[in-house]
């Protein structure tokens, strides 16, 4: 699933961005799969959208890359160090990040009035992939690399960046056998 209104098809980007949400450790799995952490072995950052529930989460994946977080409605001890809403500069372009609430579907939509003058809103709680426009804005979920909630499979996200412009990809694990 990609979406790249307005971003240039061009491999050579300014800024890769690993994104993960609702990882539920160890609540839903023991450990992030290995296929995330070689995704994002050249990054230049990580979002995580929340629902993380364990800081090791953090600091494993700040091995690899700088992490930016929001707390999710499950990181209840996190919330002391996360906070709910932020907004990311990436070079040129403004990320706005949060978990989000609310009944599943209509996140997407509910998302987007935290934040004005970004030209992308990452968020989780749904557990579902999500990488649509709307509008100016590209809204963002990575889904689940843990915790699939009707969905086949996990999975995680990235973003690129190139001078003012922002697209993203989704990208699917190999279901659990």
């Amino acid at each position: 699933m990609l979406a790249n209104k307005g971003g240039p098809t061009i491999k050579k980007v300014d800024f890769r961005i690993g994104v993960l949400s609702d990882t539920h450790i160890p609540m839903r799995a023991r450990y992030i799969p290995a296929e995330v952490f070689n995704a994002f072995a050249n990054v230049d950052l990580i979002l995580h959208a929340g629902d993380i529930t364990e800081w090791s989460v953090i600091e494993e994946l700040a091995a690899l890359a700088p992490v930016e977080a929001v707390a999710g409605n499950m990181d209840r001890e996190l919330r002391l160090k996360l906070e709910r809403l932020r907004v990311i500069e990436v070079g040129k372009v403004k990320i706005g990040l949060v978990h989000g609430d609310g009944a599943g579907y209509s996140t997407p939509f509910g998302v987007r009035q935290y934040f004005s003058g970004v030209q992308c809103v990452v968020f989780g709680h749904t557990h579902r992939p999500y990488n649509e426009w709307h509008g100016d804005t590209l809204v963002f979920n990575p889904g689940s690399p843990t915790d699939y909630r009707m969905m086949p499979m996990g999975s995680y996200g990235m973003l690129y960046v190139k001078d003012d412009h922002v697209w993203g990809e989704i990208f699917y694990l190999e279901p659990r056998r």
